[in-house]
């Protein structure tokens, strides 16, 4: 089933004309609870690979690239442009465009030594503060660094265990004809 034929449809005149067309209401907006993201129970964690795409991950998870759409309201994303991680070549590409050093010098940093540490792995960077360079113990963090660990975060994404599709996918379609 595709995202907007789910959509009620109303007239519209798109060319001013009084021609009116049916056309999918695109202006509903459903958003998922917060609770029900954070709810593990009814999540896995997904890493993406490299030239996975919302289809292929939802082909992956629930048989059908039908729910492409599913793994894009879970995880709030809105625009794959933007919000998903790039694939090898086409970050390599980003950052020849974005920056004429890859390689330079993006920023410092040294670990937190008080208040809340979430996190402690290679892939958690959140326990690291921005500093000049002059500050003891900094380390330099390349542009490349930098824009990898952009796309390692967009990387990790929660599914919806495939066993509440279904419930979902209902409640979604009650939603969108209130």
């Amino acid at each position: 089933m595709a995202y907007f034929s789910q959509f009620p449809k109303r007239l519209y005149d798109i060319k001013g004309d009084r021609n009116y067309k049916l056309i999918p209401d695109i202006f509903r907006r459903i958003k998922v609870r917060s609770k029900l993201r954070d709810e593990v129970s009814l999540l896995d964690t997904y890493t993406i690979e490299d030239g996975d795409k919302p289809e292929t991950v939802a082909y992956k998870a629930y048989g059908s690239t039908d729910y492409f759409w599913v793994v894009c309201l879970m995880n709030d994303i809105r625009n794959v442009y933007y919000d998903w991680p790039l694939d090898s070549y086409s970050f390599y590409y980003y950052l020849k465009d974005k920056y004429d050093e890859p390689d330079g010098v993006h920023h410092y940093e040294i670990t937190q030594s008080s208040g809340r540490i979430l996190g402690t792995g290679p892939e958690d960077h959140s326990q690291m503060i921005e500093v000049n360079s002059d500050t003891p113990g900094a380390t330099s963090i390349s542009n490349y660094q930098y824009e990898t660990r952009i796309q390692d975060k967009k990387r990790q994404i929660k599914l919806l265990g495939a066993q509440y599709l279904h419930l979902f996918v209902t409640e979604f379609n009650a939603l969108l004809v209130k």
